[in-house]
């Protein structure tokens, strides 16, 4: 008899889920079992992606909407049952020296950052609650677990992420939830490619050359796979780490320790 997919019968729902880390982690999901549902900003991709990869179904909305967010979140669980992984990827960085940086970009980094992450736990922890049973895994950062320059307001929201994780974990760890953050480095996606050929345009830099600057703190030398990334995700949503609640786990190349 063929063994069961280690996530059968589970409604996963990843936010940013369209491209990147968080279609990576999609696909790992639903290889898992997982009824996956993932949500995006854009109708089009979304429906694309979702049909492309065998996702359950998708949602549209704009994490940082708080009405709008909760209104997929709801339809999705009318849809395919209560959400009972719920991976929050969506995220976005902007960079500019602090004495550059105005109190509009903080407030948009921790609206997109953090409190999408709090509007959808929100949603959805009740749901898990009432049956004891449940996985949050935030997509943070390694600016969650240490500093960068140019960077203060996302580095500032990722901490807040991780903070977040572990008083939640508290709360919760003895309801039969878990609640945990993976903070990947730099990684192998098209936004990152996309800021490489952005700085090539700019500077006439190669292309190389750009990498290895992005990836000098990482001792492998390397952009991070983020397939590897979602590998962390699925053990975190999975029965083995039902005894893994509050931690920030860096797949970072040994850049955190």
């Amino acid at each position: 008899m063929a063994k069961e997919a280690p996530l059968h019968g589970r409604h996963a729902l990843v936010t940013g889920g369209t491209r990147g880390i968080g279609l990576a982690i999609a696909r790992r999901l639903i290889a898992d079992g997982a009824t996956v549902t993932i949500l995006g900003r854009n109708a089009v991709r979304a429906e694309q992606t979702a049909r492309e990869i065998g996702a359950a179904g998708f949602a549209v909305a704009d994490v940082t909407d708080r009405d709008a967010l909760i209104a997929a979140l709801r339809a999705c669980e009318e849809m395919h049952g209560s959400v009972a992984i719920l991976v929050n990827n969506a995220g976005q960085a902007e960079s500019s020296p602090f004495l550059k940086t105005p109190p509009d970009r903080f407030e948009r980094m921790f609206s997109v950052n953090l409190m999408s992450i709090v509007n959808a736990c929100h949603a959805v922890l009740p749901g898990m609650i009432a049956v004891g049973d449940g996985r949050i895994v935030n997509v943070a950062s390694t600016a969650g677990l240490k500093g960068y320059r140019y960077v203060s307001a996302y580095v500032a929201a990722k901490h807040a992420v991780i903070g977040l994780t572990r008083s939640l974990a508290l709360e919760t760890v003895e309801t039969g939830v878990t609640v945990n953050a993976v903070c990947p480095g730099f990684a192998d996606t098209d936004l990152v490619r996309e800021s490489v050929a952005r700085i090539r345009e700019k500077t006439g830099r190669e292309e190389a050359d750009i990498i290895a600057d992005m990836v000098r703190d990482n001792p492998q030398k390397r952009l991070i796979d983020p397939n590897e990334v979602a590998d962390a995700v699925a053990w975190l949503a999975g029965d083995a780490a039902r005894s893994v609640t509050g931690q920030a786990i860096a797949v970072a190349g040994g850049e955190v320790m």
